[in-house]
């Protein structure tokens, strides 16, 4: 029986996490017969995702646990199983319980999704002991089980041994072997019992295959390492499956084991990777690590952890992104606030800042302070003092440098959206698309495979040039073509002018264009996503405008603002400029 428990604070961005965390357990092909998960609570085998989420608005926190028996493919689903559970733990807690529960069959192990709401039937905060939660709820749950189909039998025991002699993961076999092993690294095959010996002849024979164990004389040497080679054997097995099926689910033939490939992102080695998002993902679905599928230009498709959910946006199917390593490194707002301090007895305030740097405007050294609170809130440091200032050690690089670390751990790449719309959209595209971007540069950037995405990526290409010659805007031919000097501003325009018609329709507003030295000002209404990239729609009166998106105008969305328009980007002031903060 396997428990995992998990508490997610719901402060900030939490209700957003939670609704997509719920949208992502009800995901399609998770029920035993492959159809979509469904929401089930103590009463009804339907609940309404809506209303549970409306219960838990303003909940400091939540619940997520994740309950696995052994033996949960003999039934038919767990409802009964859950429910029997969850009373049992209200009689344990002295409480009713706001819960909702997903079953999933989609793997090797069915196993059940249960939210709990962070409140007790009293309204108040709803808290749970540690020990209850690593140890009494996985008790209670084997009670369960054992109640439903009685406790495990000897052949029962002999069948689950036998299946783990072949076993390419670390097994219950491995453990004793290691424990007997010791320091020497030596274990006997020899065992009192006919049966014990038969499993640790064979299952050392099998090591021996998988060159992670060696005889020696009548003893065996186990590999120093073998328990984490095994775990990572395991984990490479169950990734091979998810990637499977991945591309089954999209009807797409199955990548063969030498196409399917980890990124490596820990190595620092591995290059950025291009490719089109097959799958986004769980990757351990008890702390919110994600995972892309990414079918990419060298032919294979590859399995990339990108760390907590919330550190990336929702992605598009099909979108083309480009991954690359979080290599943690200093900022150059570390070095300046090092600079800063040396220079003012080893403290840093936003006065010492702007003495220091005469043209620095007050909203640009509001950076560097952010900075400095989400370390102190990482790591408990630098110092900050009452007046607003703070105390910069001579090691202020190591500090940072270790902040960089801890935000890899959340977040070990960086993934770059190229295109939010699939490659096949981008060939006869009236707008600057990435696959313009790709022929203007005239170089190949990719090592293109000859299957999968990167013929996809070649045959795109071809045709992209064939369809700007016809267009009149490049040289016709297979070979090096000819673009006309300014082709991404034309389509930039050519898209703009297409969807601002069809904005003016639908708003009843008049489409002003902005020209570099021109004031914009106005509501910021939502991002609006072209091929072209995403936009800003500004409204004001009987006008509206579109405008580059920049990720300051999210926080801005619903509020005045107003900026200057120049040939390398906008200056922003939230609120018309009146005391609010400039962007530039």
């Amino acid at each position: 029986m396997i428990v995992k428990a998990r508490i997610v604070k719901l402060a900030g961005k939490g209700l957003a996490a939670a609704k997509a965390h719920l949208r992502y357990v009800e995901r399609d092909g998770t029920g035993r017969d492959g159809e979509r998960g469904a929401l089930y609570g103590a009463k009804t085998d339907k609940v309404d995702r809506d209303q549970f989420l409306d219960r838990a608005n303003g909940d400091r926190h939540k619940f997520r646990f994740i309950v696995s028996p052994e033996d949960g493919a003999e039934y038919p689903d767990l409802k009964d199983l859950t429910r029997r559970l969850m009373a049992q733990m209200e009689k344990d807690l002295a409480t009713r319980l706001d819960w909702v529960a997903v079953d999933h069959f989609d793997t090797g192990h069915p196993h059940v999704h249960v939210i709990v709401r962070g409140k007790d039937d009293a309204g108040k905060d709803l808290v749970i002991a540690r020990d209850y939660l690593q140890h009494g709820m996985r008790e209670r749950a084997a009670e369960v089980v054992d109640l439903d189909l009685g406790p495990r039998t000897d052949a029962d025991i002999a069948r689950r041994l036998m299946a783990e002699v072949a076993a390419e993961r670390l097994t219950s076999l491995d453990r004793s072997l290691l424990r007997e092993a010791g320091q020497q690294g030596l274990v006997s095959p020899n065992a009192r019992d006919p049966f014990q010996q038969s499993l640790r002849v064979g299952r050392l024979r099998q090591l021996e295959r998988m060159a992670l164990a060696s005889r020696e004389g009548r003893s065996w040497r186990l590999a120093r390492d073998l328990a984490d080679r095994l775990r990572r054997l395991g984990e490479r097995g169950d990734i091979i499956r998810t990637m499977q099926r991945a591309h089954a689910a999209r009807g797409e033939a199955l990548p063969p084991q030498k196409l399917a490939r980890v990124y490596e992102h820990a190595s620092g080695m591995e290059r950025p990777l291009v490719g089109r998002l097959v799958q986004r993902g769980l990757a351990s679905e008890g702390d919110d690590r994600h995972y892309l599928i990414v079918a990419g230009t060298d032919g294979h498709s590859h399995y990339v952890e990108i760390g907590k959910g919330e550190g990336l946006a929702p992605l598009p199917t099909d979108a083309v992104v480009r991954v690359a390593p979080h290599l943690p490194r200093m900022r150059a707002a570390d070095r300046t606030i090092a600079e800063v301090a040396a220079a003012h007895g080893g403290r840093y305030s936003l006065g010492a800042h702007l003495l220091h740097d005469g043209e620095a405007s007050e909203a640009y050294v509001e950076t560097p302070v952010r900075r400095l609170e989400a370390m102190r809130r990482a790591l408990g440091k630098p110092e900050r003092h009452a007046d607003g200032s703070w105390t910069i050690s001579a090691d202020h690089a190591e500090t940072a440098l270790a902040y960089e670390k801890l935000k890899a751990r959340d977040r070990p790449v960086v993934v770059e959206t190229l295109s939010h719309f699939p490659l096949g959209r981008l060939v006869e595209a009236e707008a600057a698309t990435w696959l313009d971007e790709e022929l203007l540069r005239g170089v190949d950037r990719h090592a293109r495979g000859e299957g999968g995405f990167g013929r996809e990526l070649s045959e795109a290409l071809a045709a992209r040039q064939r369809w700007l010659a016809d267009q009149g805007l490049a040289s016709a031919g297979e070979g090096k073509a000819n673009f006309v000097p300014d082709l991404a501003a034309r389509l930039r325009q050519r898209e703009l002018a297409r969807v601002a018609g069809q904005l003016s329709a639908q708003l009843g507003l008049e489409f002003v264009a902005h020209q570099p030295g021109d004031r914009i000002e106005g509501v910021v209404r939502r991002p609006v996503e072209l091929m072209s990239g995403r936009y800003a729609l500004i409204e004001r009166s009987r006008e509206f405008t579109l405008v580059p998106w920049r990720s300051v105008l999210e926080r801005a969305q619903g509020k005045v603002v107003s900026g200057l328009m120049r040939e390398n980007g906008i200056s922003w002031t939230i609120g018309r400029g009146r005391g609010g903060p400039s962007i530039s």
